[in-house]
């Protein structure tokens, strides 16, 4: 993905942190997602929204694409995503970049803005 031009990336955090939270290991139901606008290398506006279907008991995860996808996200970056989300998330162009480990928001952009 070229990365010379304003991209909206969302990041599934473990609780409201910012950069310096911790990407989530689950993706539908994490505490929230950060969402950071970057240009080039340099990060740009961060917002973190609350994930607003963590109570729900089942299929929290295309409700969540659903949304990231309103907001505008070019890329997810995440530990894990289901087949299901996946395919949604392609199907409206949304790149995805995997990360390993507990690694902090700003760990994980810094890692994407290097490809």
């Amino acid at each position: 993905m070229k990365k010379s031009k304003k991209l909206k990336v969302a990041i599934p955090s473990l609780k409201v942190g910012g950069l310096e939270d911790k990407v989530s290991e689950v993706f539908g139901r994490a505490k929230a997602f950060t969402i950071v606008e970057v240009e080039g290398n340099k990060i740009g506006v961060v917002k973190v929204v609350e994930n607003p279907v963590l109570s729900y008991s089942h299929g929290v995860g295309p409700i969540v694409a659903k949304m990231l996808i309103d907001e505008g996200v070019d890329a997810v970056i995440a530990r894990e995503i289901g087949p299901t989300v996946t395919s949604i998330l392609e199907q409206h162009k949304v790149s995805i970049f995997k990360v390993k480990g507990e690694v902090t928001i700003r760990e994980a952009l810094n890692e994407f803005l290097k490809q």
